[in-house]
């Protein structure tokens, strides 16, 4: 049997933007994306136009790694937490400066990018949708 814990990152109306936005900060590779409106409807209560155009489901891959992004279901309400954090690893020091200063854009530093006793590199910041990350370096054997 095999599993995986993929994070599943939910905004309100800017699910959109957050993949552009990664796909340049992370490098990101769209794999899947569906709006609301491509998925089947319900006659009974039909979408706005608006909602519509929301993204219902995307699938990225970062690194090795699939997210899934969407925007929240229309009529919900999008509660945010720091619950929850997408822990990005790397073994090179440069790359973790690059996603760092690449997320830092519109975002809030948490903890500013610096040698701990535990990486060369760790800091922590919440991006522009309020998304926790964590840069972790890993340190070289």
């Amino acid at each position: 049997m095999s599993f995986q814990l993929i994070p599943y990152i939910m905004l309100d109306g800017q699910a959109e933007e957050a993949i552009q936005f990664y796909e340049q900060a992370l490098g990101a590779e769209l794999l899947f994306k569906q709006t609301f409106g491509e998925g089947p409807q319900n006659p009974d209560s039909p979408l706005k136009p608006e909602d519509a155009a929301l993204v219902a489901h995307a699938i990225l891959k970062i690194g090795d790694t699939q997210i899934f992004v969407a925007d929240s279901i229309p009529g919900l309400t999008l509660q945010q937490g720091n619950i929850l954090t997408i822990c990005l690893t790397t073994d090179d020091s440069n790359q973790a400066k690059q996603f760092y200063q690449a997320l830092q854009q519109g975002g809030q530093v948490i903890l500013p990018l610096e040698a701990a006793y535990f990486s060369p590199a760790y800091g922590m910041i919440k991006d522009k949708f309020g998304v926790t990350f964590q840069i972790f370096t890993k340190r070289q054997s």
